[in-house]
């Protein structure tokens, strides 16, 4: 709707990559038409410049955040035409399980352990490897110690969280085996519920660093 702003960002961006490694993440990708026209608007921009001699980085990686439930589906559709996927699973949780988490009617719906959402983040991240792409994630459960294990087990190995979050997590990492990670993820996706997900998370992270989850449940 207000392309004139769209296309200032974008110019913005490009001539910023001219000084150090820069990307382009487009959020909010529900439709392959809007990736297209994204796209499109972004090589008109990087043509501009060209013509204009301004210096910018004409190869930098550009990607988008997967974090409607239409483009998890459409993940190897969109794969593709991106360098990388960034899942965003605060709001791929909050629209696939129809949780409002601002609402506490409400709250209890939003589950980033439900089965649906395990299987729907695996479906990403094969899309993404069978076109060669990279992967991350970020939100809130990136920096939850007790996700770790499913997300690199899933084969997640790119991950944004708070830098107060990096330090238990770094520990962690160090414990885990990713065959083993593997496999949780496979017995994740044959869950009937969230919390039998959550309690399989739990019971590995007991098992190999118990020190790492609360007090009582160690």
């Amino acid at each position: 709707r207000h392309m004139d702003i769209f296309r200032l960002q974008l110019r913005a961006i490009l001539r910023a990559s001219a000084f150090g490694k820069v990307r382009i993440m487009f959020p909010m990708i529900s439709t392959f038409e809007e990736l297209q026209q994204a796209l499109a608007v972004l090589d008109d921009v990087r043509s501009e410049l060209k013509a204009e001699g301004v210096a910018h980085n004409p190869h930098l990686d550009v990607g988008i955040m997967i974090e409607v439930p239409s483009a998890a589906l459409l993940a190897d559709k969109l794969a593709p035409h991106v360098d990388f996927f960034s899942l965003g699973t605060n709001d791929l949780v909050q629209y696939s399980l129809a949780a409002d988490r601002s609402n506490p009617d409400i709250a209890y719906l939003y589950q980033p352990t439900h089965p649906s959402i395990v299987r729907m983040m695996k479906h990403v991240v094969q899309a993404a490897y069978a076109h060669g792409k990279w992967i991350g994630i970020c939100g809130e459960m990136a920096a939850e110690p007790l996700y770790l294990p499913l997300i690199l087990g899933l084969g997640i190995h790119e991950l944004s969280m708070a830098p107060v979050a990096i330090p238990a997590v770094k520990r962690l990492v160090r414990h885990i085996r990713m065959y083993e990670a593997e496999e949780l993820v496979d017995q994740a996706t044959e869950c009937e519920t969230a919390e039998q997900v959550k309690t399989l998370c739990r019971d590995f992270i007991r098992r190999i660093a118990p020190e790492m989850l609360p007090p009582g449940e160690c």
